[in-house]
Formats: C-alpha cells, sequence, structure tokens
C-alpha cells in the first residue's frame, strides 16, 4: 500500500513556507535543519522534521542551490604536502571527524592540498569563483596568505588552531597551553630534573603555546628553564631525529623529553635508543596527540590526547553555522566562534 504525505494547500508539491507554518517556525528554521545546522534545538528539529514526514516535504537539492546561489560542497584546505597528510595520524583524524559531522548534511567535501605557491594561486582562483560554499582549513601556519584571502572573498571558512590569540576567523583548537603544562608536571612528579622539549613548528601558534605550558610548568616548579634545551622542529619523525641529536648534543645528562607530537617523539626514541639511552629508566619521554604510534610504540608513550576527532566534528557544525547565517562576521561576535577544547594526559610506560 502506497503512503502519500499530506497535499500541499495550493495542491502541489509542499512548499518550505508550508513545513515552516505547519511546525510553527520560520523559513529560515527549517533550511538551517534541513541544511544540518547545530543552531536549532532539539525539539525545534524534531518539529520541523515531523512537519517534512507529515506533508512529504522533498528539498529540491539543484534548485535550492542554484536560488540561494550554493554549490552544497565544502573544501577541507591542508596547506601541506600529500606526504604529510597520508604520514600523521593527526590528518586523518580529524577528517574523519570532518566526514562524521558531514554525513549527517547534504554537503559534498572536497580534499585539497596548497603547500606551492602555484597550488595556492590556482586554489585562490577556484575560490575566487565561489565553487564552493565554505573552507576547512587546517596546519595554517602564521604566514599563510589564506585566511585573509577566505575573509576578502567573504567564503565562510574555519580554522583548525588559531593563529595567534587575536585570532579574526571562527576557529576550533585545542588547550595547547594546558597540554604543555600537563606533560611537564607529569614529568616533575616523576622526579625527572633536566626536561627538554622537541617542539613543534613555531610559526605554529598551538606548538607556541605548548612551548608556553612547558615553561610554566618548570617555572612553577622553581626549575630553571635552559631556553637551549627547546629545540624546534617540524611535526614530522625526522624532525624528531634531528631534534633528539642536537638536544643529546647539548646535555648528554638530560634525564626527559617533552616532544611536541607522538610522530617526533617516535624520531626521538630512534635516536635515544642508538645513544645507549633506555626508556624510560634513563630518559622519560612524553609525547603529544594520542595517536595510535603512542599506544604501539615500545615502550608504549605517555601522550597529550587533544580531540582531534571531536575537533573535526566541530570545524564542520561551526563551519555549516557559518553558512547558514551569512551576516558579516563582525555582526555576531567572537564568543561562539573561538572554540577551546580540554587535552588531558594519558599516562603509559614510556614515562
Amino acid at each position: 500500500m502506497a503512503v502519500h504525505g499530506a497535499r500541499s494547500r495550493s495542491g502541489g508539491r509542499p512548499t518550505l513556507e508550508e513545513v515552516a507554518a505547519r511546525a510553527g517556525v520560520g523559513r529560515g528554521t527549517v533550511s538551517r535543519v534541513i541544511n544540518g545546522s547545530p543552531r536549532v534545538s532539539d525539539a525545534t528539529r524534531a518539529a520541523v522534521q515531523a512537519a517534512v514526514a507529515e506533508l512529504g516535504y522533498v528539498p529540491n537539492t539543484a534548485a535550492r542551490a542554484l536560488a540561494a546561489n550554493r554549490t552544497d560542497a565544502i573544501a577541507l584546505v591542508v596547506p601541506e604536502p600529500e606526504t604529510r597528510f597520508f604520514a600523521e595520524p593527526y590528518f586523518s583524524d580529524m577528517l574523519r571527524g570532518v566526514g562524521a559531522a558531514l554525513s549527517e548534511t547534504e554537503m559534498q567535501l572536497l580534499l585539497i592540498f596548497a603547500d606551492s605557491d602555484r597550488e595556492r594561486r590556482r586554489l585562490a582562483e577556484y575560490l575566487a569563483a565561489h565553487r564552493v560554499d565554505g573552507v576547512l582549513l587546517v596546519s595554517v601556519h602564521a604566514d599563510d596568505p589564506l585566511p585573509d584571502l577566505l575573509f576578502q572573498l567573504e567564503i565562510p571558512a574555519v580554522i583548525s588552531g588559531r593563529r595567534s590569540a587575536d585570532e579574526t576567523l571562527p576557529s576550533v583548537d585545542s588547550d595547547n597551553f594546558g597540554g604543555g603544562r600537563f606533560a611537564v608536571e607529569h614529568l616533575i612528579a616523576r622526579g625527572r630534573r633536566t626536561i627538554a622539549h622537541l617542539a613543534g613548528r613555531l610559526d605554529v601558534f598551538g606548538a607556541q603555546r605548548r612551548v608556553d605550558g612547558y615553561r610554566a610548568a618548570l617555572r612553577d616548579a622553581g626549575h630553571e628553564i635552559d631556553e637551549r634545551l627547546i629545540v624546534p622542529g617540524d611535526f614530522t619523525e625526522e624532525g624528531g631525529r634531528r631534534g633528539m641529536t642536537e638536544l643529546l648534543a647539548v646535555c648528554p645528562t638530560l634525564d626527559a623529553v617533552f616532544a611536541g607530537s607522538d610522530v617526533m617523539a617516535a624520531g626521538a626514541r630512534q635516536v635515544l635508543r642508538e645513544a645507549g639511552r633506555r626508556i624510560p629508566e634513563d630518559v622519560a619521554l612524553v609525547g603529544y596527540d594520542d595517536s595510535a604510534i603512542a599506544r604501539h610504540m615500545d615502550p608504549p608513550l605517555t601522550s597529550v590526547r587533544q580531540p582531534i576527532v571531536d575537533m573535526g566534528r566541530a570545524m564542520l557544525e561551526l563551519l555549516m553555522d557559518e553558512i547558514a547565517d551569512r551576516r558579516p562576521a563582525i555582526s555576531r561576535g567572537l564568543e561562539r566562534r573561538q572554540l577551546v577544547l580540554p587535552t588531558e594526559l594519558v599516562a603509559r610506560r614510556s614515562s
């Protein structure tokens, strides 16, 4: 037996306005629900969904996109080499979170790498043609021109990790300062005295904040801060090897290392073992991200967990919010647009 939805008052296909009237909400609220925006309450969403079902309303995706000057596509832009994207768990976890949230919408996802000047120019031309409704920016460095370009083009965008304390774009970040502090406080509590830091790239605000957390924990515990024991890397395994080699040359008696990523910690571990240092007996080691690498290392790596999957989901939800609300950013305030998610230390045998 066929089941038919309620007919429109006009006798034709139900309209968005009729769904709104049936649900007792405004047309814009119906649009938000249909487009997957998180900026509606559960009760309102349920009322709209019930009205859609009762009327048999079917969104005309193509017509809606055309009428609203929409493409129903968003871009995940990564200004890093493809090799790094596929080698580091951070990116796959971020993509997993974005994908989980995206599955609840009708949007399509484009993955775009923009590591070189040539790729950035091509991306700028692509975005200027407004071929996507919004952009997610992941792993952005302080001097990257892409965020400002998106702002100028008035393309909704959300950035993963602020570029500075004064970030102007909507952003989703983790508590990098707290994470750095947790790592060093843990090492101090384990009786370690000479604690080095293999930092990430210091043109990344998150890496700067981890260094700030490292310094704060040492200072609060009454330890002197030796700037020679802070060596910047690039979040890669090779960077971890180079940095660890430099640290051992500067201070052969160090007894703990806080690495700015699990991948760098893996590189550091290789150098420590080649130098005859036992982990954790001689040198305690702490990483960052709490990725699969941390769990599978020998010994298992103590690491600071940042909720990367949750960050990806939050980025997509915030971007959908931005797309649904196209008012100028300055008129909306900054409070709801700067999200910072908590970090926590996961202790394992490496420390």
